[in-house]
C-alpha cells in the first residue's frame, strides 16, 4: 500500500510535467543538433564529431539543470500556493510518502528527458559516422557513437537527481518559490566550485579561520563538478570504474540525505 501511494504521487508529477516541457526540450535539442551539424560540417576532419559530442552533452546537462531547478523548487511550494496541500494531506497519505513521491516523479521526468536527448545525440552521431570517410574516422579520438557517452549521461542524470533533492529540500523548507530558487542556484554554483573551495587555503593567502570556514563549505555542499565527465569522454580518455562507482554512490547517498532532510522539515510545517 505504501509503495502504491508513492507511485501514484510520482506518476501524477510525471504526467503533469511530461506533457509539454519534455517534448519541447527534445524537439529543441534535435533542432540544435541538426543546425550544429550543418554549420560544423566544413570543419577539419574529426573536429566536427568532437564538437557535436561536447555540444550535445552540454545541452543535455543544461536543459536538465533548467528543468530540475525551475520544476524542483515548485514541487511543494506550488501545492501550498494552490492551497491543494491541505486536501492532499487530509487523505490517508503520510507526509513522507508525499515528499518521496514528489521526488521520484520529478526524477523520472528528468531521466526520461535525459534518455530521449541521449537517443537524439546518438542518432546524429550515427549519421556523422555513416557519411564520414575512412580518413576522417582515423582522426577521431573515439568512435562517433562511442558507448562511453552513456557513462557521461548517466553521471549527468545522477547529478540532476542530486540537485532535485536539494531543490526539494528548499521547496519543503520555504513557501516562497523565489527564495527556494535563489537557494538552489546558490548551492549549485557553490557545489560546482567545491573542489576549489576545499583548497582555498593553499591557493589564497587569508586568515586561518577564513580558510577553514571556506574549506568546510566546500566539503559540506554537494560536489557537482565531480559528475562532469564530458571532457574525458569527448577526447576518448579512460575513466576509472572505481571513480564512477564512488562518485555515483556519493550522489545517491547525498540525495537520500537531502530527501530525508526535506521529510523532516516538511513533517513539522503547519498549514492552515
Amino acid at each position: 500500500m505504501t509503495v502504491r501511494r508513492i507511485a501514484l504521487v510520482a506518476w501524477h508529477v510525471f504526467k503533469e510535467h511530461v506533457r509539454d516541457r519534455v517534448l519541447y526540450a527534445i524537439a529543441g535539442f534535435a533542432l540544435l543538433l541538426v543546425a550544429a551539424s550543418i554549420l560544423l560540417g566544413q570543419l577539419t576532419a574529426g573536429e566536427d564529431v568532437k564538437i557535436i559530442k561536447d555540444l550535445g552533452l552540454a545541452v543535455i546537462e543544461g536543459a536538465g539543470l533548467l528543468m530540475t531547478i525551475f520544476l524542483g523548487v515548485g514541487l511543494v511550494s506550488r501545492e501550498i500556493d494552490r492551497r491543494s496541500i491541505i486536501s492532499l494531506l487530509a487523505k490517508p497519505l503520510p507526509r513522507w510518502q508525499f515528499i518521496v513521491g514528489k521526488y521520484l516523479g520529478l526524477v523520472l521526468t528528468i531521466v526520461v528527458n535525459v534518455a530521449a536527448m541521449t537517443v537524439a545525440l546518438f542518432l546524429m552521431l550515427k549519421y556523422l559516422d555513416w557519411r564520414a570517410l575512412p580518413v576522417e574516422r582515423a582522426a577521431w579520438d573515439a568512435a562517433a557513437a562511442d558507448p562511453h557517452l552513456l557513462l557521461a549521461t548517466l553521471m549527468i542524470a545522477i547529478e540532476l537527481a542530486l540537485l532535485t533533492a536539494v531543490a526539494l529540500f528548499f521547496s519543503a523548507f520555504s513557501s516562497s518559490a523565489l527564495l527556494s530558487l535563489a537557494f538552489t542556484i546558490g548551492i549549485y554554483v557553490t557545489g560546482v566550485f567545491s573542489l576549489d573551495l576545499r583548497r582555498f587555503g593553499d591557493t589564497v593567502e587569508a586568515p586561518s579561520i577564513v580558510s577553514h570556514v571556506v574549506a568546510a563549505i566546500g566539503w559540506i555542499v554537494p560536489a557537482f563538478s565531480a559528475f562532469d565527465l564530458k571532457a574525458q569522454v569527448v577526447h576518448g580518455l579512460p575513466v576509472p570504474a572505481s571513480y564512477v562507482t564512488l562518485t555515483a554512490g556519493y550522489g545517491v547517498i547525498y540525495a537520500a540525505a537531502a530527501v530525508v532532510a526535506a521529510i523532516l522539515v516538511f513533517s513539522r510545517r503547519e498549514f492552515t
